[in-house]
C-alpha cells in the first residue's frame, strides 16, 4: 500500500457514514444504459459491500435499451406518444424477454464470488417476484397506451421479511394486474412508489445523465423539493434530467427524506454518493421551507422572545433590537403556525473564506426533536452558496454540542483578524471550527 496514512485517515472519515447508515433501508434505481455500458459487475460489487455493512437494499432496474433491442430483432416498430411508449402485444412480448434477460444478468452478476475479488465471500441471495400491481395508464390526448402501465400498489408486507432476512429485492419495470395482465412501466415509477411504500431512508437514481448544473454552469449538489420545483418551472434542465428529478420530488413530497441523481459512469459512484460529504450527484430533500427560512423585520419580536432567557444567563451576549433589526438578514428562523422556535445568525467574513454561526437557539418546548441539527445543517448550506469553506462558533456553555456535529477546538487567533478584534476576552469563549 502506497500511502497507508491517507487510507487510515479515509476509512475512519466514512465510519460515522456506516453508523448512521447501518438497518436502513435503501432503493437504487438504475437504466438499462448502464447494463449496457458493461457497468453492472461493478456495481453488483458496490452494492454488495453495502449490504455488508448493514443497508438493506432494494434493486430497481430499467430495460429501455434492452427492449428496443428487442423490438428491432423482431423488426417490431416502437411507438412513442410524448415520450411515453405505446405498449402493444407485440412490443410487451418484447419487454418480457429484455426485463427476463436482465434479471438473469443481474442475478448473475451478484452471483460472483472468486478471491482476491470485492465479491469474495458474499452470500447475497436475490428475491424478485410479482411485487408490483399496476393498472393502465389508458388514452391520453386520445391514443390509447394499450400495455404501459403505472405503479397501483407495491407489496410492501412481503418485501419486509426479505431484508430483515439479509436477501436483497430486485423489482424489472413490470407489473401485473388482479385480472392477470402485465403491464409496462417506467423505472422511475417504480422505484419512487417503492421507496415510498417500504418507508425507505433513501432513494438512488444511478443516472446516465451529467452531474445537474444550472444556466450558469455551475454544479447542482443539493435542493430543497421546493427549490427543485422552481427549477423544473424554468425548463432549464435537459428532458432526461428533468424527468428524474420530477421523480425525485415525488418521492421527497411522499416521505422518502432523501432522492439523489448520480451520473453512473463515475467509478464508484454509489459509494462515493453515500459515504462522503459532498457526494457526486445531486441530492433532493424534503425541507419545509414554510417553518425553515431567511428572518424577515416581522420576526424580531420572535428572536428577541427566544434569545431574552439566555442573554439573562450570561449564555448570550446581550443583543438589543435596534441591532436584531440591522442585523436581520443574517438571521435564520424556524416557525411553525407563525410561532418562531428556533434561530440562528451568520456572520460571513468572506476575505477569510469563514462565516461565524452565532444566537443558535430552539425553545425549550421544541428540543430533542432535531431542530438544532436542522438549523446547523441550513446555516453550513448558507456558508457554502456564499463560496465560503469554514464555519467557527465561540460558545461558553454547549462544546459538546458543537463537537458532537463535527467541529474541532480553534484558539482565536485562527479567527478572522477582524473578528479577533472583537473577541470578549472577559468572558473567554470557546472557539470551535468545521470545515465546510
Amino acid at each position: 500500500m502506497e500511502n497507508p496514512d491517507q487510507f487510515v485517515q479515509w476509512l475512519r472519515s466514512v465510519a460515522p457514514y456506516i453508523h448512521a447508515f447501518r438497518g436502513k433501508t435503501f432503493v437504487i434505481a438504475f437504466p438499462g444504459e448502464l447494463v449496457k455500458a458493461g457497468a453492472l459487475p461493478v456495481l453488483a460489487q458496490d452494492l454488495s459491500l453495502l449490504h455488508a455493512l448493514g443497508i438493506k437494499v432494494v434493486i430497481v432496474h430499467g430495460s429501455r435499451p434492452q427492449v428496443e433491442e428487442q423490438l428491432a430483432l423482431r423488426n417490431v416498430e416502437a411507438r412513442f406518444h410524448n415520450g411515453l411508449r405505446i405498449t402493444d402485444a407485440a412490443a410487451m412480448e418484447c419487454a418480457k424477454e429484455a426485463a427476463g434477460e436482465l434479471r438473469l444478468d443481474i442475478e448473475a452478476a451478484f452471483s460472483q464470488g472468486l478471491p482476491n475479488t470485492p465479491m469474495a465471500g458474499s452470500t447475497i441471495r436475490i428475491i424478485s417476484g410479482n411485487f408490483v400491481t399496476a393498472r393502465p395508464m389508458g388514452v391520453i390526448e386520445g391514443v390509447d397506451l394499450e400495455l404501459t402501465g403505472v405503479t397501483r400498489k407495491i407489496a410492501y408486507e412481503a418485501i419486509h421479511p426479505i431484508l430483515n432476512a439479509g436477501g436483497m429485492v430486485m423489482l424489472s419495470p413490470l407489473g401485473f394486474s388482479p385480472t392477470g395482465e402485465v403491464f409496462n412501466l417506467s423505472m422511475e415509477d417504480v422505484a419512487v412508489t417503492t421507496a415510498t411504500a417500504i418507508r425507505a431512508d433513501k432513494l438512488i437514481f444511478l443516472s446516465e445523465t451529467p452531474l445537474m448544473s444550472n444556466a450558469a454552469g455551475d454544479d447542482i449538489r443539493e435542493l430543497t423539493s421546493l427549490q427543485a420545483e422552481r427549477l423544473l418551472d424554468r425548463s432549464e434542465l435537459p428532458p432526461d434530467v428533468a424527468f428524474y428529478l420530477q421523480h425525485c420530488v415525488r418521492a421527497t413530497r411522499h416521505g422518502v427524506p432523501r432522492a439523489h441523481i448520480v451520473p453512473y459512469d463515475i467509478d464508484g459512484a454509489a459509494l462515493l454518493e453515500i459515504f462522503t460529504h459532498d457526494g457526486v450527484g445531486t441530492m433532493v430533500s424534503y425541507e419545509n421551507l414554510e417553518s425553515l427560512r431567511q428572518a424577515t423585520i416581522e420576526d424580531v419580536g420572535g428572536i428577541l422572545k427566544l434569545i431574552e432567557p439566555h442573554e439573562a444567563d450570561g449564555t448570550l451576549v446581550k443583543r438589543p433590537r435596534e441591532l436584531i433589526e440591522r442585523e436581520i438578514d443574517h438571521f435564520s428562523v424556524i416557525e411553525h403556525d407563525g410561532v418562531i422556535f428556533g434561530c440562528a445568525a451568520l456572520y460571513p467574513f468572506p476575505g477569510d473564506k469563514m462565516a461565524e454561526m452565532a444566537c443558535l437557539i430552539v425553545s425549550p418546548d421544541a428540543q430533542t426533536q432535531g431542530d438544532g441539527e436542522r438549523l446547523l445543517k441550513h446555516m453550513e448550506n448558507r456558508a457554502r452558496a456564499d463560496g465560503l469553506k469554514k464555519l467557527f462558533v465561540l460558545t461558553t456553555r454547549t462544546a459538546h454540542w458543537f463537537l458532537k456535529r463535527g467541529f474541532v477546538p480553534a484558539t482565536v487567533d485562527s479567527l478572522p483578524k477582524d473578528r479577533q478584534s472583537m473577541y470578549n476576552w472577559q468572558r473567554k469563549s470557546l472557539v470551535f471550527v468545521k470545515n465546510l
